[in-house]
Parts: structure tokens; sequence; C-alpha cells
């Protein structure tokens, strides 16, 4: 009978590797009964053990190839038939367990709310991208300036209510905490851009009253913005005017000689606008003043942040400054329209050819209204220096004899030769420079300048914005270095050119008297009217800080309350002193905005614009005493005030000249200043006021 049976055979001889493989068995089933013993498994298991272990040679051991008759004969295949069986009973047949053995099943995990998670996520990151997307490339990246606006100021309020005293938390002093908060605004202020540029302006300014850290870091406020692409500004000008460019102002971009010529790279970028030079087919030539697409969108999400982010600091740090939000964002929003600013140019241009004292003195460019919209200006160019151009005013002049600077007194321009129309490319480059350079003047190295004294340029400048505000009552509150030209006239003497005309304030006439009043009083320490105005007419407490605060030095009169509370906190250790005297520079904010409904709100601005004029002098190295200036207009406005009677003049006249000996007494500072000045001592009256008015806010 044959059997299918196991035998064990050797697989490699290098390795001595084994397999068990199935073999056709031909076996006498008789004789195999009678001579078969069982045996117990662990004998099998020996026989197995002792089979691997005997290293029989493959010639000994069964073979594939063994048939029966052979060789070996039949007692060979008994004997291997034996061996199989004895194998085969020392394995059990593999059967299958029970369910019941198994057990209960028991249910997969799902992990229901991992998933739900991972779904979340990826449905709010999906969603996130989709408004970053839509609001970059839709509304000019609105809401996400806001949402850095609000970070920001979240973690600026943190920082100071945290580390605001004497041993901070983090870092080592007060002023550290500054120069983070410092920091921190410069970043946002230069990545938000627009009118938060307006308002790190604005900060840079007010380096008498904020740490120093602040004036260190805002310095740098008034560097040229980035400037829009020609595409941006091609559909500005179709949407305000519904032509294209060449329409709007005459020019030709294809070399055209009898059309205008206009540069499509900006000559400056500022926060809000840029300029583009142009000249127009009549011979004008113009400054084309073109407003960033971008602004009219964000104006209103940012003055909303700025809205929102001062009501929660008003409430946080228990400063009423939210009540002043309302009129500053008019003003800002003013700002934006330049019909407004066009109109505002033409008043004070009017303003200025009826006063002889300014009438020579002073240009205000003219606005072309019919080329104007809400957002394009179209203005009379200027070739001139500007202000922070120290050595361009003061450098010798090489213009010849009786010979003004290029425009000095709104002479017409020389035309630009016929070769400069011919190569205009109909392909915009990034660098086009079609306005001839005109600085001959400069002499053959350009190394010359306007030949002009710093004094009388000063003395134009304090004298028209000491004019705007107790004459006419009708400031410019952004006279920054970048917005004055100086040219010079054929006479050899400076003339102010004021440009950007945007944000203007106008005073009340019964306010403008009372302000007037104030100065006049500040530089004869005539407390009892200085205590009369600030208190009873304009709900301010603190009329020693406000005093200080608008002479830009530390007021002597009064109480002396201030300078009281400065000598006794002295003999302190540094650290605790500074943290005193600025809580109560804060205190003493809180007091001068107690009375929100009697506060002039026109007060912020025009300290804005006392403070701009100072740093202006003190650029310029103090050549003037502007205190004696200032108030010397402010003493001449009330007696030529025209809604006075004939006798009230006359009184305010006697006063005026009582008040102009006086003021000789300041001419003692000022020179003793000066004299400090020239052996290197100080730099200035201005500047010494300034470091009395950083002594007095405790830095």
């Amino acid at each position: 009978m044959a059997w299918t049976a196991l035998r064990v055979q050797e697989t490699s001889e290098v390795t001595s590797r084994y397999a068990i493989v199935a073999v056709p068995v031909v076996v006498d089933e008789r004789k195999e009964r009678e001579n078969w013993t069982p045996k117990p498994r662990s004998a099998f298991a020996a026989d197995l053990r002792q089979h691997f272990s005997t290293g029989v040679s493959s010639s000994t051991r069964p073979s594939l190839h063994t048939r029966p008759g052979g060789s070996t004969g039949g007692t060979r295949y008994g004997r291997a038939s034996l061996e199989l069986r004895r194998y085969q009973s020392a394995f059990e047949q593999a059967r299958p367990p029970s369910p019941a053995s198994l057990g209960k099943p028991s249910q997969a995990k799902t992990y229901r709310k991992t998933r739900k998670l991972l779904r979340r996520l990826v449905q709010l990151s999906a969603i996130l991208g989709a408004v970053y997307a839509v609001d970059n490339y839709a509304y000019d990246a609105c809401l996400t300036r806001s949402v850095r606006t609000f970070s920001i100021g979240l973690l600026i309020a943190l920082d100071y209510k945290l580390n605001f005293r004497p041993d901070p938390w983090v870092g080592d002093s007060i002023s550290d905490l500054h120069a983070r908060t410092a920091q921190r605004v410069f970043d946002l202020l230069r990545a938000n851009g627009g009118l938060y540029m307006k308002i790190g302006q604005a900060i840079a300014m007010q380096s008498a009253i904020l740490p120093e850290e602040m004036q260190k870091m805002f310095a740098r406020m008034f560097d040229d913005a980035p400037q829009n692409e020609w595409k941006q500004v091609e559909k500005v000008i179709r949407e305000d005017f519904g032509k294209s460019p060449e329409d709007v102002f005459g020019v030709s971009f294809s070399g055209d000689p009898s059309k205008g010529i206009m540069e499509r790279t900006a000559r400056a970028s500022a926060s809000v606008a840029q300029v583009h030079w142009a000249r127009l087919p009549d011979g004008r030539e113009v400054a084309i003043k073109i407003q960033k697409r971008e602004i009219a969108r964000q104006v209103g999400w940012d003055l909303w942040a700025f809205r929102t982010v001062t009501k929660i600091y008003t409430w946080w740090f228990d400063i009423p400054l939210y009540h002043l939000v309302p009129y500053i964002s008019e003003r800002l929003m003013l700002e934006t329209d330049f019909q407004n600013e066009a109109k505002n140019a033409a008043k004070m241009r009017d303003l200025i050819q009826g006063e002889p004292r300014l009438r020579d003195r002073v240009y205000i460019p003219e606005c072309y209204h019919e080329l104007s919209s809400k957002r394009v200006m179209t203005a009379e160019w200027i070739e001139g220096i500007r202000l922070w151009d120290k050595e361009g005013i003061t450098g010798t002049w090489h213009g010849g004899w009786r010979q003004g600077s290029p425009g000095a007194g709104g002479k017409q321009l020389d035309p630009p030769p016929p070769s400069v129309a011919a190569s205009v490319s109909p392909k915009h480059s990034t660098d086009e420079k079609l306005k001839p350079t005109r600085d001959a003047w400069r002499g053959p190295a350009q190394t010359g300048g306007l030949g002009l004294n710093l004094r009388p340029v000063m003395e134009t400048m304090v004298g028209l914005f000491s004019a705007q505000m107790f004459l006419w009552g009708l400031v410019h509150c952004d006279p920054h270095p970048g917005n004055i030209f100086i040219r010079r006239l054929p006479s050899g003497k400076p003339e102010l050119v004021l440009i950007d005309h945007g944000l203007y304030i106008q005073m009340d006439p019964k306010f403008r008297r009372e302000y007037a009043l104030f100065w006049r009083s500040l530089m004869t320490f005539d407390n009892a009217t200085i205590a009369r105005i600030t208190r009873d007419e304009w709900g301010i407490n603190a009329p020693d800080i406000f005093a200080s605060a608008t002479l830009m030095r530390p007021y002597e009169g009064g109480d002396g309350k201030t300078l009281a509370d400065i000598r006794a906190m002295s003999q302190k250790e540094q650290k605790e002193r500074q943290f005193e005297m600025q809580q109560k520079m804060r205190q003493g904010i809180k007091d001068i905005l107690a009375n929100q409904d009697k506060f002039p709100q026109e007060l912020i601005f025009i300290g804005r614009n006392l403070r701009i004029v100072q740093g202006n002098n003190q650029f310029l190295g103090s050549p003037v005493n502007r205190v004696k200036i200032t108030g010397t207009w402010a003493s001449r406005a009330l007696a030529e005030s025209a809604e006075a009677s004939w006798r009230v003049r006359w009184r305010e006249y006697g006063r005026h000249l009582l008040f102009r000996l006086v003021l000789t007494g300041t001419d003692v500072v000022f020179y003793w200043s000066k004299v400090r000045q020239w052996f290197g001592v100080g730099r200035g009256m201005d500047d010494d006021l300034e470091q009395s008015m950083r002594k007095m806010a405790g830095r």
C-alpha cells in the first residue's frame, strides 16, 4: 500500500539546514502491525534530537529515489516506514479554536473626538486662509492690519500693567519697558503704513513729554514710504476723472512733442499719497499728488481700530483719552480729502497775501482745481531745498548776483529741452527721470547752497505759524521738515514755501483770543489770568503742567507745585524716582483732561504744531528765540483784534508795548544759551529747554 510520509532532508551542505518533505512509501501493512510497538512521545522527541544531532551524511539517509527491490532491500523500507510513523505521532493535528474559547468580541476603537478635532482644525485653517486671501487681495489687508493692531495693543497693555513699577518683573528699569514698547509700536506702524505713519510722525515730534526711547525710535518716521506701481496710480485717476492720465493732463507717453510730459515714477512717496512731476501743454510745471489706492478702503478700518484701542486704554489705564477720538478722527479723515486740502491751501494763500509782514517771505503753491479731485490734487511744482538740508541752505551761493533760486517768488520755471519729450518711452521705466535738474546755482562741483542765514529762516517760520494761531485761527498742524521748502529770492533773502495743507484746524474766535491771552500771561507770570483761563474756561486742573507743555520748558510761575515735587524726589533712589515722576506726569495728564466738556480739543493739534516748530528750530541749532517770537505775535494779535472796540484795542496796544519790554528778559536766557553753544557746552536754547522738560518728566 502506498503512503505519503515525511522525511528529513538536508537542504544545504554549507549551512546544514534540513527540511521535512513528503515522499511516497510502499509499506507492508500486515508486517508493520506485527512488528510495531508504540513509544511515548518523549521517546520520539529524543529520536528526533538524536537524528538531527548525529550529522549523518546524505548518502546514508533515506533517499527520494529508493525503490522497492533495490539494492537496499525491503528491510530498509520497513525501517523507514516505522521511523516515519514515529515522526507523525510526535505532532498533533491542528484544530481551529472554538468560539467560546475566544471570549466576547470587543468593538474596534474609532477615535471620534480626535477625528472631529482634526476635521475642525482643517476646516478652520481653510477658512482662515480664505479670509486672509480675500482680505489681502480684495480689501487691502484691512482686517489683517486691525488684528495686528489689537494684538500688539493688548501685548503693550499687559506689559505696562505688569512691569510699570520701580522694580519691573521683566527688564531692569522702566526705561527697558519704554524701549520695548517703542520697538513694538514702531514695527506696528511700519507694517500697517497709511494713517498709522501719520500717528508715528505725531509721536516723533513729542520727545519733550514722552520717554526718550520713543523719540530715538520714531525719529525714522519721516523716511519716504514705499510708492505704488503706475498701474495703481492710473486706476485712481480713471476712477476719479473717468479718463486716462493722458486725457486728463494732456500728456503723452509716446513722445508726442505737441503734448505735455509726465513721470510715471513718483518723485516722493508719503504715508497717504505720492507725488508725480509733469509739465502741461501750456507750460505749467505741476506736482500731481495722487492718493494711494488702498487708503480709501483702509482709512475707515484704521480709525475704527484707533477708536477701539483708545477706548480700551481709557478704561484700562484710567486716562480720559477716548473723548478726544471723534475730533482726531474727523481731522484725519479730512486729510484724505484732497479737495479739502486745495481749499485750505487757497485760504492760506489769500491770508498771507493780505499780511505785509509775511507777504514777501512766505509762498503757498497755487492749486489747479480743474485738475483736482477727492483723491488727486494738482498744484504748482516747487523747486527748493527742504528744511532738513541744513548744508544746502547755508552753503555758498553760486547762482550769481541778484539772482534767485529756480521758481523763487513764483517765477515760471525754464522748460526742459525738446529732447526730453522725444525720449519718453511707451514702456514705463522703473526709474523714469524727465524733470530737468536745475542745480547750476550749486556750482561746478555741486557743493554750494542757497547762501542763507538760518536766523531769518526760522524767524519767518515761527512768525508764520504764530500768525496762523493768533491772527487768523487757521492752523497748519503738520509743519514737519518734509513739508517746508526754502528758496533764495533775488534780494538774497529766504523764501519759505509751505506745502501739504491737508491737516488744518479752525479755531473758534473766542478760544483764539483766550489762547493769545494765555500766551502773554505765560510770559509775564500772570498766574491769576492763567488759572482763570485754564480752570474756568478750559477745565484744566493742572495749570503748571499745561503751561510747561505749552512752553516746552518747566513753568516757574503758578504755585510752584511741580518744581517742588521734583526737588522733593531728587534724593530718592533713581528707579524709584523715575517711577514716581512718571506717575505724577500720568496724573498731570488726567488733570489736564479732567473736564471733558470744557477742554478745547483744538489744543491737541496746536500743541503738535508748537512741538514741531520747536523741533525744527532745535534741528537748525536754535538760531532764534522761539518763545519770544511766539509771545510777541500773541500780544500783537490782542492789540490788533478786529472784533474789539477801539478803546480795548488802545488798552491792549499799551499792554503790548509794556510786554515788549518785559520780553527782553528772555533774550538774556537766549544769548546765554548762545554763549554756551559757542564754547561747546550746550547746543542752543531749545535743546536746553528740552533737557529741562526731560528732567521734569523723570528721564
